[in-house]
């Protein structure tokens, strides 16, 4: 009986799904023209987002999150992820990470990894002119988040960057409120 490393079993179960990852939907939704990446770094708030095993899954419930975006010497973009995992009393979570701009996006495509060498789409679908909030989501419209610079966003502004991901395809209906501290 031949017997793989437990690596090379996982990444046999890992890879057929890949292949579906890699492609292109037919109609993938649009970017923002261009994203200034210095106006970008900083904090945002995460102010809705479709759930997904990150931050919702067993064992984990995220609330007051964040993610934090700082240019590096090396091009890229370092990425700090937050929050309160309330199905552990609000224990403090982090996840780290680096993002690259993908080829002639402007900076309104990024491929981020918090596990190499693994990466997910960040496309920034919306993006008021102040930077004061964002739509961020992914080519497949499986991921979506509503970020802030603040923890709350108006009334007006939060439908309006709903209606830009309804706009471009995603069933809104998932989205769900993070509940952030001072929100």
């Amino acid at each position: 009986m031949c017997r793989l490393p437990r690596l090379a079993l996982l990444l046999l179960g890992i890879l057929p799904g890949l292949g579906g990852c890699a492609g292109m939907p037919e109609n993938p939704p649009a970017t923002v023209a261009s994203v200034d990446l210095n106006r970008y770094a900083g904090t945002w708030y995460e102010i809705a987002r479709f759930p997904n095993s990150f931050e919702d899954g067993q064992g984990i419930e995220c609330t007051e999150v964040t993610a934090t975006y700082a240019p590096r010497p090396d091009g890229r973009l370092g990425v700090l992820n937050r929050c309160r995992n309330a199905a552990a009393g609000g224990a403090p979570r982090d996840a780290e990470g680096s993002a690259y701009v993908m080829e002639g996006s402007h900076g309104a495509k990024l491929r981020v990894s918090f596990f190499w060498p693994f990466y997910g789409d960040y496309w920034v679908l919306g993006l008021d002119p102040d930077y004061r909030w964002a739509v961020v989501g992914d080519r497949n419209r499986e991921y979506l988040w509503v970020l802030s610079r603040r923890p709350v966003l108006a009334a007006g502004d939060y439908a309006e960057a709903v209606g830009i991901a309804r706009a471009e395809g995603f069933e809104i209906g998932r989205l769900q409120i993070t509940p952030q501290r001072g929100g």
